[in-house]
């Protein structure tokens, strides 16, 4: 049984940054692929980003590129995401998902496992 738990949400104040994290347990992640996910109230969930455990590689939904970054350290089985430069528009709970069966997975369909979720609330 996979299991993920975000931590690291709060209240920020625009401009400021906050790194999220999302533990996970249950079995060996080599072949998984681990991504984040933001709903907003009233939106729906919205794809961020995901990180290829084996090997690191990244990619990013582009609206978030530049200012949003996730790394991942093995020995913590812990995944990360940093953004910088906060929004009020970034408030929103973050969610980390995981997943086995896809390569490039940008959907929440594509995600077998997720987290319960951490919000991000960012003042103006």
């Amino acid at each position: 049984q996979v299991q993920l738990v975000e931590s690291g949400g709060g209240l920020v104040q625009a401009g400021g940054s906050l790194r999220l994290s999302c533990v996970a347990s249950g079995r060996a992640f080599s072949t998984y692929v681990m991504g984040w996910f933001r709903q907003a109230p009233g939106k729906e969930r919205e794809f961020l980003g995901f990180i290829r455990w084996n090997g690191g590689t990244t990619v990013y939904v582009d609206s978030v590129k530049g200012r949003f970054t996730i790394s991942r350290d093995n020995t913590k089985n812990t995944m990360y995401l940093q953004i910088i430069s906060l929004k009020p528009e970034d408030t929103a709970v973050y969610y980390c998902a995981a997943t086995p069966y896809y390569r490039t997975p940008k959907t929440e369909n594509e995600y077998a496992y997720w987290g319960q979720g951490t919000q991000v609330t960012v003042s103006s």
